[in-house]
This record gives structure tokens, C-alpha cells and sequence, in this order.
């Protein structure tokens, strides 16, 4: 506790330094001319593989905002501690607000890359709310994650549905692992099922760290005598619970037990954001917050 306390006590002394640069460099009298970017903020990955998803979804922002300068940040020191070590750095959501500061952007539109509004989402919130705090900005706001409302719902049904490999058959399952969380939001994921299975009661939700999990959808699925499953991620990037927790090969991932219980499996290692109809979904949500910059 005392370690957070004091990173955030420095993260706030860093913030004023630099809201008091901004104020002694001249915002006095006329506001300065609006100079709009976004930026886009993912939990991360330090796969090489993963970063189809991210480059997919940098493609459909600069298209469809192509006069907007776009950022990116990840909200996890350890893949970006990871990243660096590989000679890749990537800035966290204070340190890129703090260079579009210093880049003179005064209107930025934040974009959550999560599917959740979970842990991750509301400390991006806290910050952008240090950020609007400080004024150093003359608007910034932040977009939502990609299941947030019921539309949202109902499009990612109608996107998981779509994305649901052609040589699936009826009589086999679809199980989409999602990450989970000890947020209140992990309920998205139960109300997504409920939601998916009025389309088609053999898909299923489940998550490596919330509810429900891999044990309670074993045991459904033996109820229904399913005898084979498509497992697919219903992460943005097919990273490493997909290839590991998902896919791998130890005892505890979800391929081993589900094969252990007569299960066969047919692993897909693709993330959400590789697909446009999911993609499209973050990318519109963007929308909201340029909005209110007009």
C-alpha cells in the first residue's frame, strides 16, 4: 500500500510540474489553436504475434480520422517493462498524455482498447481525470471500452456469431475465454452468454480469472454431451492466456482439461481486434469523445 502511495503521490508531483511548465510557457489571454489527436490505450502484449490485432486496429483509426494525429500507450508495466527490454518502448497513459502536453495538442480523445469497463478502464479514468484536473488540456475525453452499453452487446453477439469458424456444426460448442476480473463488471461476461445463447445455446463464456470458469463450462458441456468445441479468445489480442491458459499444452489449460474429460478441441489463435466487426466497435466508440470537440 505504502508503495502505491507513493507512486501516486510522485505521479501527481510530475503532473503539476508539468501543468505549471504549461501555464509559464504563455496560456495567457487567447486560447490557443485547437490542435485535436487521440489517444489509443490497450492493456498491452509483448507477443510478436499479437500485434496484428493492435496494427488492425491503428489502421482503421487513421482511416477513419485521418487528419487526427493518433498515440498509442499500454496500461501494463510489465509487458511494457517486457517491450522494452526488447528494445520497444511504449509509454503509459501518463507519460503520452504528458508529450501530447508538450506537443502542444489541446484537445485529445482517449480510447480505451479494453472490453471491459473493468479495473484497468477506471485507473485510465482516475487519470484522464488528473489530466482535466490540471486543465493543462482545454478538453479531453475518454471513450468507452468495447462492451459497455447494450448496443454494444448486442453488436459483439452479432460480431462473435459472425467470427464463429464456417466448419463448425450445430451439435458441436464454441467456448470464448475471456480474461475475468474481481471488478464488478466480470458480470459482462455471464450477461454476454445469456445474450449469445438466445442466438445459439451452444456458445459459451468463460474466463481465466472471473466467472464463470472453466470448470463450469466442463460440466455443462458434458451435461449436453458435446463431444467437440471450438475454443477461441475473447481478448483483443490472441496473446498468452490464449497460447498458454487457452491453448497450451500443461495440465491446467483449457484444451488439456477439456480434452482429459473426452472433449476434443479445435483451438483458434486469433484476437477480437484482428476482426473488423469487432474492431469497428472501439473505432466508433471514438466518435463520442470528437464529438464534444466541435
Amino acid at each position: 500500500m505504502k508503495s502505491k502511495r507513493l507512486m501516486s503521490m510522485v505521479v501527481f508531483v510530475y503532473f503539476c510540474l508539468i501543468s505549471m511548465n504549461c501555464l509559464a510557457s504563455g496560456n495567457h489571454g487567447n486560447q490557443p489553436a485547437k490542435k485535436m489527436g487521440i489517444l489509443l490505450v490497450a492493456f498491452g502484449s509483448s507477443e510478436a504475434s499479437a500485434q496484428v490485432s493492435f496494427e488492425n486496429i491503428d489502421k482503421k483509426v487513421k482511416a477513419a480520422y485521418p487528419d487526427i494525429p493518433v498515440r498509442w500507450a499500454y496500461t501494463s508495466s510489465i509487458i511494457r517493462d517486457k517491450l522494452a527490454k526488447q528494445g520497444k518502448n511504449l509509454d503509459s497513459p501518463e507519460v503520452a498524455l504528458s508529450k501530447m502536453l508538450d506537443e502542444k495538442f489541446t484537445h485529445v480523445a482517449v480510447q480505451s482498447l479494453h472490453t471491459i469497463c473493468g479495473a484497468e478502464y477506471h485507473d485510465l479514468r482516475r487519470t484522464v481525470g488528473a489530466f482535466k484536473l490540471l486543465k493543462g488540456f482545454q478538453r479531453i475525453i475518454l471513450g468507452y471500452p468495447a462492451m459497455s452499453t447494450q448496443k454494444d452487446m448486442e453488436r459483439i453477439v452479432a460480431a462473435i456469431i459472425e467470427t464463429i469458424p464456417k466448419e463448425r456444426r450445430e451439435k458441436d460448442a464454441v467456448v470464448l475465454m475471456g480474461h475475468g476480473t474481481h471488478h464488478p463488471s466480470n458480470v459482462f461476461y455471464a450477461a454476454l452468454m445469456f445474450q449469445l445463447q438466445l442466438r445459439d445455446p451452444n456458445v459459451f463464456v468463460g474466463t481465466v480469472e472471473g466467472y464463470p470458469g472453466i470448470d463450469f463450462i466442463k460440466e455443462t458441456l458434458l451435461k449436453k454431451k458435446i463431444k467437440k468445441v471450438f475454443l477461441m479468445p475473447f481478448m483483443s489480442v490472441a496473446g498468452d492466456h490464449a497460447k498458454n491458459d487457452m491453448a497450451g499444452n500443461e495440465e491446467d489449460s483449457w484444451k488439456s482439461i477439456l480434452t482429459k474429460a473426452g472433449i476434443q478441441c479445435v483451438p483458434i489463435l486469433k484476437g477480437t481486434a484482428e476482426y473488423d466487426s469487432f474492431a469497428d466497435i472501439w473505432v466508433d466508440h471514438i466518435r463520442g469523445p470528437l464529438s464534444h470537440f466541435k
